[in-house]
């Protein structure tokens, strides 16, 4: 099947573009950015050799229905999603940390914790936790933004200020904007029978106001757990089940592939490829509680993501 795992178009008033692991995005005229998710795939800070279907449009549809069921918290920085794939909006200057909340002692924070941390992020953590259990209330654990392909750092709201990251006043209102944004996440995703674990939020300011900018709530950016299941497994110390790409690790590591010098990225089947790319479709439905309707894949494919943006970018322009 056509994937999409390279773009190089030329948009109306085009000025730059940056290519991440998963997005390519265009700045326009210097005021907007179309943003393309791709299929592309990453795990382990490596970009697997081959897209999955439909990826990019589960990803680019879970953040645009948050984005909108949001945007009454912090402005975001969403104008319209024109394609399946494509977002259109507001260029922002990024805060140079990434805002990560938590709402268990899970992943690298319970890691972290086994290992003898008592305080991530300025905030200690009492005696005695086990791994996925519950914070008293979401705890906020912000990360340094690296370069690409350098890794984030976790660091307390103390050196963010020292160092001038942020100032006090902007990091006091991120702080309340991301426990906002998970308190609303949380209750969304209650009524489709998960907790919302993790996750992260990135801001920018854009002409003195703070944006909530790139991808909420997505299977990438956040870990859900089922809810029905969390109780029974964590008295009896067994794993949760869980909805994140966690699966694509899993798949990875079974195949002795972990990102290292000299580990050889498995080989992606189509079989193995189908199965992931279905992983995401359920993942959307799940997460959305909407059906997931597959967007044409054609040939053509690159001419209507073209078509669609730049109509979108011919009204703005």
């Amino acid at each position: 099947m056509n994937t999409i795992t390279h773009t190089d178009f030329l948009f109306p008033g085009q000025t730059d573009k940056y290519t991440g692991k998963v997005r390519d995005v265009y700045t326009i005229d210097n005021k907007y950015l179309a943003m393309v998710v791709t299929d592309r795939i990453s795990a382990f800070d490596i970009v697997l050799p081959k897209g999955i279907p439909y990826k990019g449009q589960v990803l680019n549809q879970i953040a645009s229905k948050f984005l909108d069921a949001t945007a009454d918290i912090v402005p975001n920085w969403k104008i319209a999603s024109p394609d399946p794939v494509v977002t259109v909006g507001h260029k922002c200057e990024a805060f140079p940390v990434e805002m990560i909340v938590r709402a268990c002692l899970t992943g690298s924070a319970w890691r972290a914790y086994r290992a003898g941390a008592r305080e991530m992020c300025g905030t200690p953590l009492p005696e005695g936790m086990r791994e996925h259990q519950r914070f008293d209330k979401p705890i906020v654990t912000p990360t340094t933004k690296a370069e690409q392909g350098a890794h984030d750092e976790d660091i307390s709201p103390r050196e963010i200020i020292s160092r001038g990251l942020v100032s006090g006043e902007d990091y006091n209102l991120l702080e309340k904007y991301a426990l906002a944004l998970f308190e609303r996440g949380s209750d969304m995703a209650a009524k489709q029978g998960l907790m919302l674990v993790d996750t992260k939020y990135e801001f920018g300011r854009k002409d003195g106001v703070i944006y909530l900018i790139d991808e909420i709530h997505t299977p990438d950016s956040s870990r859900y757990f089922y809810a029905d299941s969390y109780e029974d497994a964590f008295e009896k110390g067994e794993q949760q089940r869980q909805l994140s790409k966690e699966f694509v690790r899993e798949w990875l590591m079974a195949n002795g592939f972990q990102g290292k010098t000299g580990q050889k990225v498995p080989e992606m089947t189509p079989e193995i490829v189908e199965n992931i790319s279905n992983r995401y479709i359920e993942l959307y439905e799940k997460i959305t509680g909407e059906v997931f309707t597959k967007a044409e894949i054609t040939d053509d494919i690159y001419t209507r993501i073209e078509t669609n943006t730049g109509n979108m970018l011919a009204r703005l322009l």
